[in-house]
């Protein structure tokens, strides 16, 4: 509003803060402004007007303790630190969760990080708008029909060494359940392709009618466009007909196509926290903790836990070929006993597993130059092969001594080092 006195002056006021131009009004005038019609006009009590002309402000709102306040320490070293990478919010709040003992509703969280300028800018100014002149329809996928595969790809991770290594992590999804399986390898070839796909479908039970690849060059000899359907390389054909499914290629530049295997991947962005933290073996490890994770948690974005919607799909998936079939496309495994020492027997030397599985029956697989141990479909063990005599992982050490030793937990976390 707009008061004219017919004197030279002209104050607008739009809400209580202006109310205070009016006070020098006032006194160089000796006039007095209507109250009564200002708080008409604002829709407040006409002594409110009077205070705010007199020269009243409303004090800034004090912010309120939150249950997140313990964590402001450890959150500015976490994001100040020069080697970890945190993405996404979530990602730091499941880094907490995992490490530090949070325990807190999500959406909480990321409410809290907003509140404070320094921490929601360091994932403002970590976004990446995406611009895409292509539209993808939405669409659900029948039970049992489909599966999705990509590699999440060349991802340099810095081990608790300081070595850095490269890694690729292999995603297969059931496009119904969203039920995934998640294998990190050093290489992408065509026996490891096979070899993890193979495990997927155990760890399933079954195969979908059809799977959904990008024009990946160890499926692929030639990729499928928009007029051709490409060539599905010779002994990739074999390994589809031998389980049954079809091979079912992208249009080459349409990521789109497969967007259901693409939000898993992105999770996958999450050991980027990790750098500088874990072992090569605890990297792998830590690869399957998210996968089980995923698989045994709610996802708002299509309602459902992967787990339980795994349970409905079996029994629309396809059966699963004979075992000679199976492991004719499998990297070789050689099946051991697990002796009383929590230990198996390979090439001669003694590599050390989780003492839960003494007295049972493990696969071994050999491949990127390390030892894969498991139990039915579970990875329990991971060993570079050696040529001492006795190989131990530390945690495995420390379970045993639990075991066997009369010490507290201090002496034998020192044991276990030595």
């Amino acid at each position: 509003m707009i008061l004219n006195y017919n004197i030279n002056t002209d104050i607008s006021v739009n809400n209580l803060m202006d109310l205070n131009k009016l006070k020098s009004f006032e006194d160089e005038s000796n006039l007095k402004v209507n109250a009564s019609e200002l708080a008409r006009e604002l829709g407040v009590d006409r002594r409110t007007i009077r205070k705010y002309i007199d020269g009243y402000k409303k004090t800034e709102k004090r912010r309120r303790k939150t249950q997140f306040d313990g964590y402001y320490e450890i959150i500015g070293e976490l994001l100040g630190n020069d080697i970890k990478i945190f993405k996404y919010k979530s990602m730091l709040y499941r880094y907490l969760s995992d490490n530090h003992g949070l325990k807190a509703p999500e959406s909480s969280f990321r409410r809290y990080i907003s509140s404070i300028e320094k921490f929601n800018d360091y994932f403002t100014n970590r976004k990446h708008p995406t611009v895409s002149d292509k539209s993808a329809m939405r669409f659900e996928t029948d039970v049992g029909k489909q599966g999705q595969v990509d590699w999440k790809e060349s991802m340099e991770i810095i081990l608790n060494t300081g070595e850095v290594v490269i890694i690729n992590i292999f995603v297969f999804l059931l496009s119904y359940s969203r039920y995934r399986v998640y294998r990190v390898s050093f290489t992408k070839t065509r026996d490891v392709l096979k070899h993890f796909l193979s495990e997927a479908f155990e760890t399933i039970g079954g195969v979908p009618e059809e799977i959904l690849f990008d024009n990946m060059k160890t499926v692929m000899d030639v990729s499928r466009t928009r007029y051709f359907k490409g060539k599905i390389n010779d002994e990739f054909s074999e390994f589809a007909n031998d389980f049954g499914f079809k091979v079912k290629p992208c249009i080459a530049a349409r990521a789109q196509t497969k967007g259901k295997v693409e939000s898993p991947m992105r999770i996958l962005d999450e050991l980027y926290a990790y750098n500088g933290d874990l072992s090569y073996e605890q990297l792998v490890m830590k690869v399957s903790d998210i996968n089980n994770r995923e698989n045994n948690r709610f996802h708002e974005s299509y309602q459902t836990i992967p787990i339980l919607g795994l349970d409905k799909e079996k029994n629309a998936l396809l059966a699963l070929p004979n075992s000679e079939i199976r492991r004719h496309h499998k990297i070789k495994s050689k099946t051991l006993s697990v002796n009383e020492s929590s230990m198996i027997s390979f090439g001669y030397r003694l590599y050390s597993v989780p003492p839960k599985y003494i007295n049972k029956q493990v696969s071994v697989q050999c491949f990127d130059n390390l030892l894969h141990v498991y139990y039915n479909t579970d990875l329990i063990a991971l060993h570079r092969p050696s040529n001492k005599h006795l190989n131990y992982e530390p945690d495995h050490y420390k379970q045993i001594s639990k075991l066997t030793l009369p010490f507290d937990e201090e002496d034998i976390e020192a044991i276990a080092k030595n």
